[in-house]
């Protein structure tokens, strides 16, 4: 059988997600606050610390992708390739070295949340919408000072965060929280349902081929609200740091595992 995921088949053409290499195209907003630095010790497994400087910086990202993988065939099919996803991003300490790590994380394609559950990330189903800069016509934000941009989030029919930014200037990055190496955990529980893992891993990933596109500055209100199912309202934000609008590329192909949990 073939395929990186399920179904597995003869081929594997069925398979949710084709194999890596993976590439990505995509422009993002990012909002960087801080909050309580116990709030993020708490999302933190056993084995990983708190970064040693702003350990309450938490980055809030809008994200609106294209991605293929090498053969490039969801350009001409991109209902395959397009999606959105909105994230929180923290920094922590594993074996003396800080990494960003993805805390929550919502995109609203199944291909996208199976890739990343591959990688570590801990996606789940949402609905985002994040307003698309315009060079023509009144039906959007210009790339200048004083275009204004909207991005939502909700799940489970309710609303889990809304922002809204407003573009002052050009800058030379997109802010710090989301700058490293990411470190993730790979779970799956035991079939057996007793609280143990079949799998259980620490693992580390970046990708190649990066590039960096414009980038802009501006100033931002960001609001967290309340879910029967979510967790969101420990991390509201306290004090802003800033806000970005920005353009990435990247590929990815493969992390590394830092460590594995003896589950025999």
């Amino acid at each position: 059988m073939k395929g990186l995921f399920y179904p597995r088949t003869p081929t594997g053409r069925a398979s949710i997600v084709p194999p890596p290499p993976w590439h990505y195209s995509g422009e993002l907003l990012t909002f960087e606050y801080r909050t309580d630095p116990a709030a993020v010790a708490a999302l933190l497994p056993e084995g990983m610390t708190l970064a040693d400087e702003d350990p309450g910086a938490v980055a809030a990202i809008w994200a609106d992708w294209q991605s293929c993988s090498d053969d490039f065939s969801e350009i001409l099919d991109p209902v395959r390739g397009q999606y959105k996803e909105m994230f929180f991003v923290v920094r922590c300490k594993f074996q003396g070295r800080t990494y960003s790590r993805c805390v929550y994380i919502w995109v609203d394609k199944d291909f996208a949340m199976l890739r990343g559950q591959h990688q570590g990330y801990p996606k789940k189903l949402g609905s985002i919408h994040m307003s698309r800069p315009v060079t023509l016509g009144k039906a959007g934000p210009r790339l200048e000072p004083g275009g204004t941009f909207g991005a939502t989030l909700s799940a489970m029919d309710r609303r889990l965060a809304q922002a809204c930014f407003t573009l002052t200037a050009p800058a030379e990055r997109p802010g710090f929280v989301n700058g490293l190496p990411m470190v993730h955990n790979r779970w799956l529980p035991a079939i057996e349902t007793n609280g143990t893992d079949s799998l259980s891993e620490v693992v580390t990933m970046s990708g190649y081929d990066g590039q960096m596109g414009r980038c802009f500055q501006g100033d931002f209100d960001l609001e967290l609200f309340d879910s029967p199912v979510e967790e969101l309202m420990d991390i509201r934000p306290i004090e802003k740091i800033g806000a970005y609008w920005h353009e990435v590329g990247v590929s990815w192909r493969a992390g590394t595992t830092l460590a594995r949990n003896n589950l025999t």
